[in-house]
């Protein structure tokens, strides 16, 4: 990675790459970010040490690699002053909903990794989902690939529409893992435990039980069978939440955020 990086939005998201990138060993003189808001840019230079500007200049032109990390809704108003300088530069977008044909007109060039990763990424813990145009070259693959390592695992997929559904999946998941972990510390409480108890019991035990899912070659459904004993304590809990349609209702839920996902792309990647 030796051409210069420059990023298009300068978020978490954005922030999580450069922190990344940064201890991987890469030179934070090799990096630029364009991001409108002036406390985030000063926020980005005194964490990073990175330059931050407020509009796209000459350096943009010498990038090798782009990051798109814009909200959808931004990303026509962002991509407007780029216009003729990105051709020559391998782009990645983790823009929400953004279709790689927007990215491919907006930036003159084919060659497109659309990538949807989450926040565990800011802890180098997180699950980025890629797909890359046909022009992308198995060494623009690796590079995005080196880009992104250091923020998590990667899982490229073949058809540009399933990035919408590793949207909801894992894109939205963490927020769906943090709903769970409300519930449980509001139980925590009801049962007469404090709510910063019920928080460590949560969390750990959430912890605990994906690092087991990970580690294990056995299902999910397997491992879920070994806890609940018939007739005991998480049988009665299993029942009670296949009574309430909770599996269903999650279910319709992620089906939610993939087509809200597929909305963002048809009204902010035109």
């Amino acid at each position: 990675m030796s051409s210069s990086i420059a990023f298009i939005g300068g978020g978490n998201m954005a922030s999580a790459i450069i922190g990344g990138l940064l201890r991987s060993g890469r030179p934070a003189a090799s990096l630029r970010v364009i991001e409108p808001y002036e406390a985030q840019r000063a926020q980005l230079a005194q964490q990073f040490g990175v330059a931050a500007l407020a509009a796209p200049d000459a350096t943009l032109g010498e990038a090798g690699l782009v990051i798109w990390a814009v909200k959808p809704q931004f990303f026509a108003e962002a991509a407007a002053p780029c216009q003729g300088q990105l051709a020559q530069a391998l782009q990645l977008s983790v823009m929400a909903g953004i279709p790689t044909e927007a990215l491919a007109r907006a930036s003159g060039t084919e060659r497109v990794v659309r990538a949807m990763p989450n926040t565990p990424a800011l802890i180098g813990q997180g699950m980025a989902g890629l797909y890359a145009r046909p022009a992308v070259s198995a060494a623009d693959r690796s590079l995005i690939e080196q880009v992104l390592a250091p923020t998590g695992a990667t899982l490229w997929v073949e058809q540009e529409s399933q990035i919408d559904a590793v949207t909801a999946l894992s894109g939205s998941g963490p927020a769906y893992f943090f709903f769970v972990v409300e519930a449980m510390m509001d139980a925590a409480q009801r049962l007469g435990l404090t709510a910063e108890q019920g928080r460590q019991l949560a969390l750990a035990t959430c912890a605990g039980a994906a690092a087991l899912g990970l580690q294990s070659s056995e299902s999910p459904t397997l491992l879920r069978e070994r806890v609940t004993s018939k007739g005991g304590t998480t049988h009665a809990a299993i029942s009670s939440l296949q009574a309430d349609g909770v599996s269903e209702a999650f279910v319709r839920a992620i089906q939610a955020a993939e087509r809200r996902a597929r909305e963002l792309g048809a009204e902010f990647g035109r």
